[in-house]
């Protein structure tokens, strides 16, 4: 393992060295940066696959963080390339437009904390199937966990790798599709050796560094307009081409309001089904930890999107003074919201050189460059954990596995979904990274939120509702995505979408809640009485953790 890993950062130092060597590719402090952090969560990569020997080890890092550890590695996953680099270029390209997503993305973050937080680590061990199972049968239960979780990585793994091909093609000059193949091949790496102690570190590290990058960067751009905001709107509004619209409502509200409805419900609740946040409250020792980690982690995140703001309009106001950032025509003209080099996803990290020079550059595209290798990490593990854990374990195998056939099932998981990862990373190359990522809510919130809430919060619940009930939310809000713009006309090339609106949860969200209570309602079966009747065992153990999973000691 350890000659393994020094082989790997031999290799990337000397690609760097080559990078460095060849002109008018990335500057010198990019690439440094770069090679420093790659350096140094290898090193944590080979600390952590010495600890990394049972699956609590490799799912849970033995289940022992403190919540404050966690809080931060929360931040670190869900602060993803969307947060940064899709956000941003939102609010340049659109405003106030762009802050629907930032303040929706908050908003989630209530109802993890008073509906799913401590409950969820009391009923589970490595994933929220384990909770769904808890009463309800194991294999219809962890069949549709699996299925949604996997759909909603496969979402969530293309805004990653988008992202991250975009900034490595900037600042490194590589083809796009070399960029995606390097990132897919840490993520890999991280995973498959290190597992989550790895992944954690990796996240804490990278929120550490994103927290205190952005806020450098704020500061600076607060500095150059004298520390007054209403002066930086001001000239934010004079530059735009839409005028005082970008501090308005605007065409994404106006033009279709049941879409931004249906997004803001799917980002409410969508955060209390992606299966890569449940996950991470299984780290923690205890109930207590798991509501410290919420609170910690929703006080980092608020933060953070503040931040946002200034950095988008920031943007707006300042980019346009620097040509150098943007293809410009034979007479040096441009248009600032189509000809950004590296497209709007780019935003923030031509900011950075803007206020900060190459070395604010570097030190973004790093933390930008690790915000997204360990998002990806964390989707990785969850979708390894869906498929050994709740697929081979507990409905192939039907719990004979062996803890090593699981690990090995878990690492083999780990190198297909990096294989899919590289793929949908080439294929959804032109997509807003953002935009991506609230499809993904909207699958979790169709999916796997309702089925959750409802398996620990109603008694009436039953298998045969909630499996029925989840997968009309999970194919409602598929099939709407499919046949949305998004995917029916910039993927697949047809002239005309069949879905009105790119995103479902106004429909697949309720239709999914109305269904479980509707056949769990008409279940009168005999396995439905003794589920409704296990009611009870799982009402005390969810809100006292007796006979709770516990850590594991190393």
């Amino acid at each position: 393992m350890k000659k393994l890993l020094l082989s790997l950062g031999l290799f990337t130092l000397a690609s760097g060295n080559a990078m460095a060597a060849s002109p008018g590719q990335a500057n010198a402090s990019a690439i440094v940066m770069f090679l420093i952090f790659i350096a140094g969560t290898m090193g944590i990569t080979w600390w952590a696959a010495r600890r990394t020997h049972t699956t609590s080890d490799f799912y849970t890092a033995g289940g022992g963080l403190t919540g404050f550890q966690n809080g931060l590695a929360i931040a670190g996953d869900y602060l993803s390339a969307a947060s940064f680099l899709g956000i941003a270029g939102m609010v340049y390209v659109s405003g106030f437009d762009g802050m629907i997503y930032a303040i929706g993305f908050m908003f989630g973050w209530p109802v993890v904390m008073f509906l799913i937080a401590e409950r969820l680590r009391n009923l589970g061990r490595y994933n929220f199937a384990d909770v769904t199972s808890f009463r309800l049968s194991q294999t219809p239960m962890r069949i549709l966990a699996a299925s949604a979780s996997l759909l909603i990585i496969a979402l969530y793994l293309i805004a990653q790798m988008v992202g991250a091909g975009k900034l490595i093609v900037l600042l490194f000059g590589l083809d796009y599709n070399i960029a995606v193949v390097i990132v897919g091949s840490l993520m890999m790496i991280y995973v498959t050796f290190g597992g989550m102690t790895a992944t954690t570190w990796v996240q804490i590290i990278k929120a550490v560094l994103m927290l205190v990058g952005a806020t450098l960067m704020t500061l600076l751009v607060l500095a150059a307009f004298f520390w007054d905001v209403d002066a930086m709107l001001a000239e934010a509004v004079a530059t735009h081409p839409t005028g005082h619209a970008i501090l308005e409502p605007g065409a994404a509200v106006s033009s279709n309001p049941l879409n931004v409805l249906s997004l803001g419900i799917a980002l409410a609740f969508g955060t209390a089904g992606l299966p890569h946040i449940l996950m991470r409250f299984f780290t923690v020792a205890d109930a207590k930890e798991a509501r410290k980690s919420v609170i910690y982690a929703s006080s980092f995140i608020g933060y953070f999107y503040l931040l946002t703001f200034i950095i988008g309009f920031g943007a707006i106001a300042l980019l346009v003074k620097h040509p150098e950032y943007f293809q410009t025509g034979p007479d040096g003209s441009f248009n600032m919201l189509t000809n950004l080099i590296g497209g709007t996803n780019m935003v923030a990290v031509h900011l950075a050189n803007a206020v900060g020079g190459n070395l604010l550059l570097g030190f973004l595209a790093a933390v930008t460059f690790a915000t997204i290798v360990a998002v990806v990490a964390g989707l990785a593990l969850a979708g390894a954990a869906a498929i050994s854990h709740d697929l081979y374990a507990n409905v192939i195998a039907k719990g004979r596995a062996t803890e090593k056939d699981q690990m090995r099932i878990s690492r083999i998981s780990t190198v297909v979904l990096g294989v899919l990862a590289i793929l949908l990373g080439i294929i959804f190359e032109n997509q807003n990274v953002a935009f991506m990522v609230g499809l993904a809510f909207a699958i979790a919130a169709s999916a796997n939120f309702p089925v959750l809430v409802l398996s620990i919060a109603w008694r009436g619940c039953t298998t045969r509702g909630a499996t029925i009930g989840g997968f009309l939310g999970l194919v409602t809000a598929t099939a709407w995505v499919v046949l949305s713009s998004t995917v029916w006309v910039d993927v697949f090339g047809f002239a005309e979408p069949i879905t009105p609106f790119p995103n479902p949860g106004i429909l697949s969200i309720p239709l999914a809640f109305f269904s479980i209570w509707l056949f769990s309602t008409l279940d009168k079966s005999a396995r439905a009485d003794k589920e409704r009747e296990a009611f009870e065992a799982l009402t005390v153990r969810s809100q006292t953790g007796i006979g709770a999973a516990t850590a594991s000691a190393h």
